[in-house]
């Protein structure tokens, strides 16, 4: 890379040496400075969420339900995780409205387990596109996120008509509300993870096989589909203990559950411990992979 940064001045000398004028070429393949960067991102928006409805849209296409899978997928996922850890194995945990407890804990949890399983082939998913044109590489994961925040606009409503009429019946209040900041925060984090991966994915391409195991960890460790609190109070672990409450998924479903079902605020604590991580996985995230931006396009 450094080689070719050097040899620029000497491409200028021979291009103008024929005649040409070469005052409004630059250098590809280099990482601009931050600003730059930013600046450049912003002006292939429209690129950007064009390419995610569209590939939304064909996501299902060769389907002959086409997009209804967009919301009988989540009927299906919830509707097995409920009758095999409430009817069968019987994990309610003392959860009065197990249903819309596993409803919300499911659907809501499926995007941001989207953003660790698929985070790290990101990169090498784009792979043509990068070697086609020129364009920053932070477009690939932001578009990949407004995706899924656009599928989950299939996946919310789901979710709140289900849990109103799976008895015992959750009836809308002022709090509903809530969820616009909270799936806020959460397409935030999602973005954040999908950053951090993509690098770590690129770097190292064995994290995609990784990532499956830890998805499946921060499900069960984080209250998805029964309460982890209760069993923890078992263990008597200081250690599991302050893993959960530094958990920011754990920390996300209380906040969804706790204005969707519970219709109460939810905790102070939560909110900052999940916006916190949530702001701070995109900053750190965005960094980490815009310092990466030179070598998207070598598959060596």
């Amino acid at each position: 890379m450094e080689s070719d940064v050097r040899q620029t001045p000497e491409v200028v000398r021979a291009l103008e040496a024929q005649g040409m004028d070469a005052s409004g070429l630059s250098p590809i393949g280099v990482r601009p400075p931050l600003a730059q960067y930013l600046h450049e991102l912003w002006g292939r928006r429209h690129f950007i969420w064009m390419d995610s409805r569209h590939r939304l849209a064909t996501k299902h296409a060769r389907n002959h339900l086409g997009r209804i899978w967009l919301v009988l997928r989540p009927v299906l996922d919830a509707a097995l995780y409920f009758v095999v850890f409430g009817l069968i194995i019987g994990a309610r945990g003392g959860i009065e409205n197990f249903a819309a407890y596993v409803v919300v804990g499911i659907l809501m949890f499926q995007s941001t387990m989207r953003s660790v399983s698929q985070g790290p082939g990101l990169i090498r998913s784009g792979s043509a596109m990068i070697r086609a044109f020129s364009f920053p590489r932070a477009a690939i994961p932001l578009s990949w996120a407004i995706r899924d925040a656009l599928q989950m606009r299939f996946t919310l409503p789901v979710a709140l008509v289900m849990i109103m009429v799976i008895p015992p019946n959750e009836m809308p209040g002022w709090t509903w509300l809530l969820v616009v900041p909270i799936f806020a925060l959460q397409m935030i984090l999602n973005l954040g993870i999908a950053f951090l991966l993509a690098r770590i994915g690129f770097v190292f391409p064995d994290a995609s096989q990784l990532m499956g195991v830890v998805a499946r960890f921060l499900m069960y460790g984080s209250g998805v589909i029964f309460p982890v609190e209760h069993y923890l109070s078992r263990l008597d672990s200081p250690v599991f203990e302050m893993a959960i409450e530094a958990n920011p998924i754990y920390h996300m479903l209380v906040m969804y559950r706790s204005a969707l079902i519970d219709n109460t605020v939810p905790p102070l604590e939560s909110w900052l411990i999940f916006g916190a991580w949530a702001v701070g996985l995109l900053l750190v995230g965005f960094v980490v992979f815009w310092q990466g931006e030179a070598s998207y396009g070598d598959d060596r």
